[in-house]
């Protein structure tokens, strides 16, 4: 039996189109960034990469690395690994040089982490 982790992206590539990814369904301000930012991609193209909120190097095919962080954690889990990188962002925002890119990282996680709560405790 092939491990998870021993997969090829190829694999993985055939894997989503046998069996597409359901989409979580948005509500809110996520919808209406989803549909902003699809209804203008042409316009994003010629734009500088966002590090913080949607580095190209977190995105593997048709899924970003932290949906897929997401879908393999426990609702609890998950709210522990924001939590964390919002620490690990504050703790280093000023030792790597890039301070405020960092800080705009914890903001980023922090939002999301709020997000979460919020629809959990509605």
């Amino acid at each position: 039996m092939m491990r998870l982790n021993d997969a090829t992206p190829a694999q993985w590539d055939a894997l989503r189109k046998q069996a597409p990814a359901i989409e979580k369904q948005k509500t809110g301000l996520e919808a209406w960034m989803k549909a902003a930012h699809d209804e203008d991609a042409d316009l994003w193209e010629d734009e500088e990469e966002d590090m913080v909120g949607a580095p190209k190097h977190y995105n593997s095919g048709n899924i970003e690395c932290i949906d897929a962080i997401e879908e393999s954690m426990s609702s609890h889990a998950f709210k522990g690994y924001l939590k964390g990188n919002c620490m690990k962002y504050l703790w280093r925002y000023d030792y790597k040089g890039k301070q405020v890119e960092d800080l705009q990282k914890a903001g980023w996680y922090l939002r999301k982490l709020t997000a979460m709560v919020t629809e959990e405790n509605s």
